[in-house]
């Protein structure tokens, strides 16, 4: 899947975001995540811990929801969230 389509969802909770792809690319088993060690082995969760103040992730079909620490603001992570996201969909 080249340079996937990525668009950002709100949650209730603020600091919870959903990341929804075009088409499903993660099975239909859900996968979550609480820290970096229960990521191991999972290239995209890996990843997507590597960037500073993610805290849980939840994958599923063709969203992934991540939630970050209070004391980071989306606008700081966004950007390197969806880079990470594309780069290992991508390969």
């Amino acid at each position: 899947m080249a340079d996937p389509a990525i668009q950002v969802e709100g949650t209730p909770n603020p600091n919870a975001a959903k990341f929804v792809l075009e088409r499903s690319v993660l099975g239909s088993e859900g996968r979550t995540y609480f820290d970096p060690t229960s990521a191991s082995g999972d290239p995209l969760a890996e990843r997507l811990f590597r960037v500073d103040g993610v805290r849980a992730v939840f994958m599923v079909e063709n969203f992934i929801t991540v939630t970050k620490a209070d004391d980071v603001a989306w606008d700081e992570i966004v950007e390197e969230i969806l880079c990470a996201i594309r780069e290992e969909l991508s390969t």
